[in-house]
């Protein structure tokens, strides 16, 4: 049973200040409207009114006094009221007011605990570590936050909470290799996962996309490795003045920038685990290095696509010392335990191919290439441990032997989180899809792009952090998180919208003991987090909230209710075009590009007409591409092809692409007769063309009378 965080003994002394306070009664459970739902909470009888001028006094020192700083700013962000911090505690404290109560001597807290208490005439937040008192912080401004402002003030009914949480490590992932964030969004992120008790902020540094993190002994990994030319035509239009060649897009974090996130991070019990991905996911960095990778020809420029390159880092002595001399400045910049080596998705065929690496895997004694991975992981982890560090990896780091102190994150499933609990080594559960936020929401026509497959709010809170043989293994299971990674999330506010409220679902799951983990509970809670989004300025998903689609039932301006042809997992993708502003965004099948309209009434439709735009083809596919079919064309343009109730016969309607070939964002095509029909009748849309690149879409399709 968790230990119940003890009242502090500095603060029975603040509570005598104001004529002593009132013993606790027995009370009701109280459900307040909270996020992530604590621990213990029984209310009390009595109130406390907030209002300008009300004091936050500070007994146990500077850290204390910084955390009611951090109330005090977080009220008038949310009431605008201005409250004023004591740093004395030898002054009697007037009817009212808050106590931030530190003492490291309290007996019988738990890591990271906390209590809070609102009687009538006082709210003490006390807790042995700086950490529990912040989130103490955090829990007394949800109070605040989820009531209104009347006559000037914010009144809290009287209530005792105690809280610890569940899991040590509460993480979210940001993936800012495949698109830079501004430094300054990131601090935001960072506030955003504060108020939510997340944790841990895995960084996402380095991928064939890009290099992000300024190495001083490097510099060509970001000055070379941080910029890309985007795919699509759009951006070869795009040309640079200064250079007359298309414009590059990227960006990188400099030491100090990084540095100021670090400390940020800090203040708000946020640990950044940064990620160094090795050995795939290699192409900027040999872009940059060509000395790095393994081909004697290696890619020259950082690419564009998504999917999985083939590029991985050679294992000569010399690619060691490099990557051994980026982790000393990795180390120097994160403080953390922890640092992520990747280790996912590293095809091997160019391993298998090169006469050098496998003479190198003979010199080793290594005899094959996933064992040849396990030596390369066990080297970075021996010299992180040498420095005081653990290794993280993703789950494949299990495939080649991982070093016994490494830790794993789970990403296929559960089960590598199964399988390293059961050989000894700690982890981290962060499976897709469930746990993937670059995964849609829902399926409103506002939904930003990402994996077309339908991750909901409540999928997420029904992850078990606890699934078959980690239930006894719990020792072994640090916590759970959520990953954004960014292929098809571009912009700041698609990372944040793709994020929350997912993300507090997470949070609720990851603090939250079992028996608080109750749907209908935190979705009754979530008016008063979406009011706080909203005056904090987070842009978030309200998808919980929609009304539902009625099967069958349709308008006669059809977007979403498109389908996929066959039925497979598709991508919600976002148009090239315009460069500036809001671009469409298409559900597409990319290994089958048709899409299914079913069950629409063609009693009274007459004509038909359709919005298509093009997209790059930009996918890193394998053989997979070869088996993609493509209808041939009438017309050098092509044509969209519309079929009744099936793909394949003659076309009902045919509509021209003509107006739309030279016009890199949306073209609205003129309408085309449609033959009557009776009753309800699926359509089939195909369109015809001789390559894949640029792959047409549809943004929508118009039936009219």
């Amino acid at each position: 049973m968790r230990p119940r965080p003890a009242l502090c003994g500095v603060t029975a002394t603040v509570l005598l200040a104001v004529g002593g306070a009132r013993a606790a009664v027995p009370g009701a459970s109280a459900l307040p409207d909270v996020i992530p739902m604590p621990g213990a909470v029984v209310a009390r009888p009595g109130a406390v009114a907030i209002r300008d001028g009300t004091e936050i006094f500070a007994p146990g020192g500077a850290e204390a006094a910084r955390i009611g700083a951090y109330f005090a700013d977080l009220l008038h962000a949310s009431h605008g009221l201005s409250l004023r911090l004591r740093t004395r505690d030898d002054r009697r404290a007037r009817d009212g007011a808050i106590a931030f109560a530190l003492d490291p001597q309290a007996p019988d807290a738990a890591p990271e605990s906390y209590r809070l208490e609102v009687s009538p005439g006082l709210v003490v937040v006390s807790a042995r570590e700086a950490r529990g008192l912040f989130y103490g912080a955090v829990t007394l401004w949800q109070l605040a936050s989820a009531q209104p402002l009347r006559a000037g003030a914010v009144v809290l009914s009287g209530v005792r909470i105690d809280d610890a949480p569940r899991f040590r490590w509460r993480g979210l992932m940001l993936d800012s290799a495949r698109h830079f964030q501004s430094p300054d969004f990131i601090l935001r992120y960072l506030d955003w996962m504060a108020l939510h008790k997340l944790n841990v902020l895995g960084w996402h540094l380095t991928d064939d996309q890009g290099w992000r993190l300024e190495i001083k002994r490097y510099l060509r990994l970001t000055r070379v490795g941080a910029w890309r030319v985007p795919a699509g035509a759009a951006a070869l239009h795009d040309i640079d003045p200064a250079t007359h060649r298309p414009r590059l897009y990227g960006g990188y974090y400099t030491q100090q920038e990084v540095r100021r996130i670090v400390a940020y991070a800090a203040a708000r019990n946020i640990t950044i685990l940064p990620e160094i991905d090795v050995p795939g996911h290699a192409t900027a960095a040999i872009v940059a290095y060509p000395e790095l990778g393994v081909l004697e020809k290696p890619p020259t420029a950082v690419p564009s696509d998504w999917g999985v390159y083939p590029n991985l880092f050679n294992v000569e002595e010399s690619t060691f010392t490099f990557l051994e001399q980026v982790l000393d400045e990795v180390m120097a910049l994160f403080p953390g335990e922890y640092i992520h080596t990747g280790g996912d998705e590293a095809i091997k065929d160019q391993w298998h191919a090169s006469a050098r690496i496998q003479a190198r895997m003979r010199e080793l004694g290594v005899s094959s290439e996933e064992a040849l991975q396990g030596y390369f992981t066990a080297r970075l982890g021996v010299y992180l441990a040498a420095h005081g560090r653990r290794q993280i990896g993703w789950d494949e780091i299990l495939e080649g032997g991982v070093p016994p102190e490494a830790a794993v994150m789970s990403w296929r499933g559960v089960e590598g989180a199964i399988t390293a609990a059961a050989r000894g080594h700690d982890t981290v559960l962060s499976p897709s899809p469930t746990l993937y936020l670059d995964y849609r929401q829902g399926t409103g026509p506002d939904e930003p792009p990402g994996r077309g497959t339908v991750v909901s709010l409540e999928d997420v809170y029904r992850f078990d952090p606890l699934p078959g043989p980690l239930a006894h293994e719990q020792s072994r299971v640090l916590g759970v998180q959520a990953n954004l990674w960014t292929e098809h999330v571009r912009t700041a506010a698609n990372a944040a919208y793709m994020t929350w409220p997912r993300a507090a679902a997470l949070a609720e799951v990851a603090w939250s003991s079992a028996s608080r983990i109750d749907w209908q509970s935190f979705e009754a809670r979530l008016a008063a987090e979406f009011e706080r989004y909203r005056t904090l300025g987070i842009r978030y998903s309200d998808d919980v909230f929609a009304p539902p689609r009625s099967v069958g039932t349709y308008e006669r301006h059809f977007s979403q209710d498109l389908r996929s042809c066959s039925g497979r997992l598709v991508l919600n993708l976002e148009d090239d075009a315009p460069l500036a502003g809001p671009r469409a965004v298409f559900l597409v099948d990319i290994l089958d590009p048709c899409w299914l309209l079913p069950a629409a009434d063609l009693t009274h439709v007459a004509s038909i007409t359709a919005a298509v735009g093009q997209i790059p083809f930009n996918f890193q596919i394998g053989k997979d591409r070869d088996a993609i079919h493509l209808d041939p064309p009438r017309t050098a343009a092509g044509e969209l092809e519309v079929r009744l109730d099936r793909c394949d016969g003659a076309p009902l309607a045919v509509l021209p692409l003509a107006s739309a070939a030279d016009n890199d964002a949306v073209t609205v095509l003129p309408a085309a007769a449609l033959p009557r029909q009776s009753g309800a009748h699926s359509l089939c849309f195909r369109f015809t063309q001789r390559t894949l690149d640029p792959l047409w879409a549809i943004d929508w399709v118009q039936l009219s009378q």
